[in-house]
C-alpha cells in the first residue's frame, strides 16, 4: 500500500515538479556502512557517478543519510569535500598532507585501554563477590554459578572508535567545515543504535542536532564487540545498522525527487572464480563474513522493494558492487595498495555498472534534469587514483570495460548502416 504523506505547506510533491521542464531536482544520499572496506568503495563508486552523471553535485545534495563508515563520508560530502577529494587524502594518503586527510583505517587499530581499565578495576569486587555468594550459599550453589558475574569484566569492545571522532573534529575544524549539524547548508542525518532500547536514533534532526557530528559518526560506527559503546548525554549508541542496513526511508521521508543509494556489503559468489567449499576452507572469518553479507544484503532488497511500493514517485538507483568481486571479500584495508586497488575498482566497476544500466538509468536522470555523459562512460582511459595499475594486475574491471564498450559501439554502428 502506498504510504500517504500528511497535507502541509511544503514544496510540491515530485510529481507535481515532474510535470513539464525544470531544473534539477532534489536529489537525496543514503550510504550503508560497511567499516574501511566500505568506506574506500563508497568513495570510488561516487566518483564515478558525479563524473559520469552531467548536472550531479553530490556536495549540494538534499539529504545526506549516513551510516556506520557512509556516516563519516555523508558528513564529508556535507562539509563540501568533493569524492575526489575524499580520494586524495584518503586513499592516496601519502601526498605529504597529513593535517587534511578525512580519515585513515590504521586510526582503528588503536586499543581500548580505557575500557580495559575500567573492566579490570572491576576484576577484584567481582570475585569478592562471587566468592562470598558462594561460601554464603555452600551446598546450594555452585562454584560456576556463583563466579557468573565475573562476564562483567569482559571488556564490551577490544578497539577504541575515539580515532573517529578526534580525526573528523580536525577536519571539520578547518575554513569553511563545520562540526556541528545546525550550521550544515544540506541536511545530515546519522543514524546509530540505543544500546538500551534498541531504538534508531536520527542524529541531526532536532533533539540530536547539538552532538557533534564526529561524535555522532563514532557512534553510528561502533560495531558491536569491535568497539565499546559510545556515551553521550548518558546513553549508550552503538552501529546504526542494527536496526536497518541503509535507513533510506529517512531521506524519502524528505519527499527528494531522485534517491541515490550505496551499499558496499553483498555476499561474494565464490563460485565464479573458485571451486565449491573456497570460502569454507577460509576459516571461521570468511565463513561469518559470508554470513554476515548475507543477511546484510537480504534487508537491502526486502528495503528496496518496501521503498518502490511505499514512494512510487521517488526514482531510486542502488549502487553496489558485483558479487563477483573477489577485491571487496579478501582486501586488507590497512594496506595502502589494496585502498588504492580497491577504490580505483569501484570507480571503474561504477562506471561499468551506469553503461550497462544506461537504458534503465537515463530516464530517471532525465526526469531530474541529469544525464548520463556517455563520452565519459566509453573513454577507458580515466582512472581515479593516481599510476593505474598495470594490464597484467586488471583485476577490477577496466580492461574488460574497454572491450564490452568497443564491441557495443560496434554494434551500434552496424546497427545504424
Amino acid at each position: 500500500m502506498t504510504a500517504k504523506r500528511p497535507q502541509k505547506n511544503t514544496p510540491p510533491s515530485p510529481a507535481a515538479r515532474r510535470t513539464g521542464k525544470r531544473a534539477t531536482g532534489r536529489i537525496g544520499l543514503a550510504l550503508a556502512g560497511g567499516g574501511p572496506l566500505g568506506a574506500v568503495y563508497e568513495i570510488g563508486a561516487l566518483a564515478a557517478l558525479e563524473e559520469s552523471i552531467e548536472g550531479l553535485d553530490l556536495n549540494n545534495a538534499a539529504i545526506y543519510v549516513g551510516i556506520s563508515a557512509g556516516g563519516i563520508i555523508a558528513a564529508g560530502l556535507a562539509n563540501g569535500i568533493t569524492p575526489h577529494d575524499m580520494c586524495r587524502l584518503f586513499v592516496e594518503s601519502d601526498t605529504g598532507e597529513a593535517h587534511e586527510e578525512l580519515f585513515r583505517p590504521e586510526m582503528l587499530l588503536r586499543p581500548a585501554w580505557e575500557e580495559f581499565s575500567i573492566r579490570a578495576a572491576a576484576f577484584p569486587i567481582l570475585l569478592a563477590g562471587g566468592l562470598f555468594h558462594y561460601v554464603t550459599r555452600r551446598g546450594k550453589t555452585s562454584v560456576a554459578n556463583s563466579l557468573e558475574r565475573l562476564k562483567g569484566v569482559l571488556p564490551t569492545g577490544i578497539l577504541s572508535g575515539e580515532g573517529i571522532h578526534e580525526f573528523m573534529q580536525r577536519a571539520f575544524s578547518e575554513a569553511g567545515r563545520t562540526n556541528d549539524f545546525r550550521a550544515l547548508k544540506q541536511k545530515l542525518v546519522i543514524v546509530a543504535t540505543d544500546l538500551d532500547s534498541g531504538e534508531a536514533i536520527r542524529f541531526g534532526r532536532p533533539g540530536f542536532d547539538h552532538v557533534p557530528i564526529s561524535k555522532a559518526a563514532q557512534a553510528s560506527a561502533a560495531v558491536p564487540g569491535l568497539f565499546p559503546p559510545v556515551e553521550i548525554g548518558g546513553r549508550y549508541f552503538v552501529d546504526g545498522a542494527l536496526r536497518k542496513t541503509l535507513h533510506a526511508s529517512i531521506a524519502l521521508e524528505e519527499e527528494v525527487d531522485m534517491l541515490i543509494c550505496l551499499n558496499p556489503i553483498v555476499p561474494y559468489n565464490a563460485r565464479s572464480l573458485h571451486k565449491p567449499g573456497k570460502l569454507a576452507q577460509g576459516g571461521l572469518l570468511a565463513v561469518l563474513s559470508q554470513t554476515l553479507r548475507a543477511i546484510i544484503h537480504s534487508r537491502v532488497e526486502i528495503g528496496m522493494s518496501n521503498y518502490v511500493v511505499n514512494y512510487p514517485d521517488t526514482d531510486i538507483i542502488l549502487v553496489e558492487p558485483s558479487t563477483e568481486d573477489a577485491d571487496m571479500f579478501f582486501t586488507n584495508l590497512f594496506s595502502y595498495n589494496s585502498r588504492r586497488r580497491m577504490c580505483e575498482s569501484a570507480y571503474q566497476n561504477t562506471r561499468m555498472m551506469l553503461w550497462q544500466r544506461r537504458h534503465e538509468i537515463g530516464p530517471m536522470l532525465a526526469k531530474n534534469g541529469l544525464r548520463l555523459k556517455l563520452s565519459v562512460l566509453r573513454d577507458s582511459t580515466l582512472t581515479l587514483v593516481k599510476n593505474p595499475v598495470a594490464a597484467k594486475e586488471d583485476r577490477f574491471g577496466l580492461q574488460r570495460l574497454t572491450d564490452t564498450l568497443d564491441s557495443l559501439e560496434r554494434h551500434l554502428k552496424i546497427a545504424g548502416g
